[in-house]
């Protein structure tokens, strides 16, 4: 065992996993996964721990080291009638307690050479060289004590030696997620190497482990990251923000976890439209200094529409519809201001109602329209009192045209219309309180009816005096179709002479029965 133990420890280092600093030469298969020298070696490793589990237990009991046949109990017995030298005889109880000792050390080994095949696979070399070693002179310790058939002693070596492997074995976690730690580290200090080497040894204690694929995977490009983060920050430098943008994504591409990607992609691209939106205001401003306003707001909406500083644009949008109302409103008065001066109302009232509707709240707005809206009923009634004067023959006619008659010559400032359509209402109402005599002729067959005054009867000629107005004189005659005439009497339309006569005969028709 002794000379065989070393040859055994020299073939399994040769399927071992390389160091971290031979990666290059010696690259991990796809996936992390364990080459087949390591699959192959495991197999051979696991066939030999069979082999001294259930094959060497019967090969000790045929034989003893050195490899000689046993000697069977039975053979010592004296064959009858025979007598062996007392001194040659093999007590069974003795040799019994051998086997067992032998036994008892032979399972001590094959637990000793599993956990040694597990650490190897492990690359137990980059992280427990020392107690490994240690756990191997055990073995040859137990070597040495196995073949002076001082099994005891080799149970207790192998069984030492054993222990030794399985406190490395369950330290194995804890060995992981140092080499995982200094791993990160050593991303942290781009340092691409060692972080390649630790990852690379994480990956042989715990092949399906994530932090240690991903790890690898990030160490493997660790430096061309670097390269395009440092390209990245010169574009920067320069404004050439839509390379820097690519270069960043090309780095969340290779290596999702670099440290703050996100937050670098992020800063850029807001930088990017914080230019923009630069841009797109400034165009607006230059809109605003061509009195090009309504331009100027569309394009305050668009910077606002990016999603950043959106109150500085919403400010500007309202400064300038501001700006607009109040060019608009003074638009708008002074437009009022012109119809007052004009005595047109009606515009009057429209203008202020432009302003009203830009501000609802303007005082003199307000108050402009409420006059301009009295002055515009009391020129429209005055028109019609002018134009229409043969009402005033109405009694209420004229005390209703009378108020409004004094109403305007209240106001102060009145303006040339007011003055002129006053002027003209007054001769109006003057004369329309003159009797004006009048001529009626009819024929003295003709019945004459003048509606607003009472049945004047048949006559051949007549004189009446009547208050200016418009009037109805009805003839009616027996046999004649009967007569209308409507007359307007003062205000210069005052006829000559009114003719009342039925002139046309009915025609007598007699039905027979």
């Amino acid at each position: 065992m002794s000379e065989q133990s070393p040859d055994k420890t020299e073939s399994l280092d040769v399927d071992r996993r390389q160091p971290p600093e031979f990666v290059a030469a010696a690259p991990m298969p796809a996936g992390n996964r364990p080459s087949p020298k390591v699959w192959a070696a495991l197999g051979f490793l696991t066939i030999v721990a069979l082999a001294v589990i259930f094959v060497l237990p019967g090969v000790v009991e045929r034989y003893e080291l050195p490899l000689e046949p046993r000697v069977n109990v039975a053979d010592l017995t004296p064959v009858s009638g025979a007598r062996q030298p007392a001194v040659n005889a093999v007590s069974p109880f003795n040799e019994a307690q051998r086997a067992l000792q032998r036994k008892e050390a032979q399972d001590a080994l094959a637990q000793l050479l599993e956990r040694q095949a597990e650490l190897d696979l492990a690359s137990v070399d980059q992280w427990g060289q020392a107690q490994y070693q240690q756990a191997l002179t055990l073995a040859q310790q137990g070597d040495d004590a196995y073949l002076a058939q001082d099994f005891i002693s080799a149970r207790d070596s192998y069984q030492n030696g054993s222990d030794l492997l399985g406190a490395l074995i369950d330290s194995m976690p804890t060995v992981l997620d140092r080499f995982l730690v200094e791993g990160e580290r050593a991303l942290l200090e781009a340092q691409s190497t060692v972080a390649a080497e630790k990852f690379s040894i994480a990956l042989t204690l715990d092949p399906l482990s994530d932090a240690a694929n991903i790890g690898l995977q990030r160490a493997r490009s660790l430096d061309q990251v670097n390269s395009l983060v440092a390209q990245a920050e010169q574009a920067r430098e320069r404004g050439e923000l839509e390379q820097a943008r690519d270069l960043y994504q090309q780095v969340r591409n290779l290596d999702g976890r670099y440290p703050d990607i996100g937050g670098l992609l992020g800063a850029v691209d807001r930088q990017i439209q914080e230019n923009r939106f630069g841009q797109i205001m400034s165009t607006g401003y230059s809109h605003l200094q061509n009195n090009d306003p309504q331009q100027a707001i569309a394009a305050f909406q668009r910077a606002a529409a990016l999603g950043i500083n959106t109150d500085q644009a919403m400010a500007a949008i309202a400064q300038t519809e501001d700006s607009v109302a109040r060019v608009e409103i003074d638009q708008l008065r002074s437009a009022a201001a012109g119809a007052e001066a004009a005595e047109d109302w009606g515009a009057a009232v429209t203008a202020y109602d432009g302003v009203l509707a830009i501000d609802p709240n303007l005082v003199f707005a307000i108050e402009g329209r409420d006059y301009a809206a009295k002055r515009l009923h009391l020129d429209n009634l005055l028109e019609s009192a002018n134009g229409n004067p043969e009402r005033l023959a109405d009694e209420a006619v004229y005390q209703q045209t009378l108020g409004v008659y004094y109403t305007g010559r209240g106001i102060e400032n009145p303006g040339s219309r007011l003055t002129g359509q006053l002027d003209q209402l007054q001769v109006l109402l003057d004369n329309s309180q003159i009797p004006v005599t009048i001529r009626l002729e009819s024929d003295s067959a003709t019945e004459v009816t003048l509606l607003q005054v009472g049945t004047l009867g048949m006559f051949q000629s007549q004189s009446l005096e009547l208050k200016p107005g418009r009037y109805v004189a009805v003839g009616k005659r027996p046999g004649y179709r009967d007569v209308r005439q409507e007359f307007l009497v003062g205000f210069g339309q005052t006829p000559e002479t009114i003719v009342v006569k039925c002139e046309e005969q009915v025609a007598v028709t007699t039905r027979s029965r």
